[in-house]
């Protein structure tokens, strides 16, 4: 039975190490974006139903809703009680969750005046430490019609 040499002890150690340091910036960049996928992909479709609503009727948004569920999961994926989505303007949105999820999301809408305004917000606290992260969609309608406004203020990304 033959032992390892120590030049070849030195490639195996000098291969892993390589694998590492590729292996493991690209595992924390996905559970980084997988983290971000729930607010960011729960704002886009609040943000395109509300302005397909308001461009297909009468040009405004649907009311405020209130933030759902009403107290923002702490370090955990939470279930909704029964109902929780059954609030007019997220069944006019469409919008609700069947799977546990880690953000609570809020629907604000100044429907008088022009233009008319929408603000969508998620919030989440995904390490459980009281600190929050908060996520923000903008749109209106004016006189060119109903638009979701550029960008997404984010407020503690990675809390």
């Amino acid at each position: 039975m033959r032992s390892i040499t120590p030049v070849e002890a030195a490639i195996a150690f000098a291969l892993g190490g390589s694998i590492l340091a590729v292996a493991v910036p690209e595992f924390v960049r996905g559970l980084h974006a997988s983290r971000l996928a729930e607010p960011v992909d729960g704002l886009k479709r609040l943000a395109g139903s509300a302005v397909a609503l308001a461009a297909a009727g009468d040009h405004l948004f649907p009311a405020s809703a209130p933030l759902t569920p009403s107290e923002v999961p702490r370090g955990v994926r939470a279930e909704d009680p029964a109902g929780a989505w059954d609030q007019p303007t997220w069944r006019a949105l469409g919008f609700s969750f069947d799977n546990p999820h880690a953000f609570s999301f809020e629907f604000i809408s100044t429907p008088e005046g022009a233009p008319t305004h929408f603000r969508a917000l998620a919030h989440g606290d995904l390490d459980g430490d009281g600190v929050v992260s908060t996520f923000e969609i903008e749109g209106e309608v004016d006189a060119n019609g109903a638009r979701v406004l550029p960008g997404m203020y984010v407020d503690r990304e990675v809390e």
